[in-house]
């Protein structure tokens, strides 16, 4: 047992090496709408925090508006968009994602294109709570003035239960965000993994024999991105 640790040891330790002397070049691993649209996010649900907390309702609404517009165009994109976009590419097999968890102590050079096995199923958590999060509040009311644009058509008792749930899950997203960063954070301390420079610049360096991405139209973004708003303002529009 001894003498088969030492050479998973020494194996992992050639490896090391023989990555830190492999050429490297800059390979664009992130497309500009995918790391729009993260940022945005960042910004659009610490909007959406700060307005519900300070009454400012009408403002919150329009933060969720916009939201919806990005999720609705992330949602396309993550079939139409670029290779590391594209939710066939990066949701693997959940096992692998506990494979990764599993050697996640495990020193070893980034070479990762795009989400890890483990980072994908975040992401998929992520998408999954923020569309319970909009579509509540959707239905939802203040009991006061405001109310969502579809509550009139769902009755004050379902509205009052959707309210409710859309609290609870904001409360779960800030689980989620929180677990998030601090997961970045240990990429980065135990890893020596940078992963927000590349969703900041678009880029890492990679080994030259590694395949860089496809990336997707900027054109095409546009297009869906404008697609996705017009959806969201004809929601608005339904109070």
């Amino acid at each position: 047992m001894a003498a088969r640790e030492g050479y998973a040891r020494d194996g992992l330790e050639t490896r090391g090496v023989l990555m830190s002397s492999t050429p490297l070049r800059k390979v664009t691993v992130w497309d500009a709408p995918t790391r729009l649209f993260h940022w945005s996010l960042v910004l659009l649900i610490a909007a959406a925090y700060l307005t519900a907390e300070f009454g400012l309702i009408d403002w919150h609404f329009r933060a969720g508006y916009a939201i919806i517009a990005l999720l609705l165009f992330r949602l396309a994109w993550g079939f139409v968009g670029s290779d590391t976009a594209r939710f066939s590419r990066f949701l693997q097999n959940p096992l692998k994602a506990i494979q990764h968890l599993a050697h996640f102590t495990r020193r070893e050079p980034d070479t990762e294109i795009g989400h890890n096995a483990a980072g994908g199923w975040m992401v998929l958590v992520l998408l999954a709570l923020l569309l319970i999060q909009v579509g509540t509040g959707l239905f939802s009311n203040d009991q006061v003035f405001s109310e969502g644009p579809l509550a009139k058509y769902v009755g004050s008792a379902m509205s009052d239960r959707l309210t409710g749930l859309h609290e609870l899950n904001f409360n779960l997203i800030l689980i989620a965000v929180i677990l998030h960063v601090l997961a970045v954070m240990a990429y980065a301390l135990v890893k020596r993994h940078d992963l927000v420079r590349p969703m900041v610049t678009g880029w890492k360096r990679l080994p030259e024999s590694m395949p860089a991405p496809r990336m997707a139209n900027a054109g095409l973004a546009v297009v869906l991105f404008a697609v996705a708003a017009g959806i969201a303002w004809f929601i608005s529009t339904l109070g």
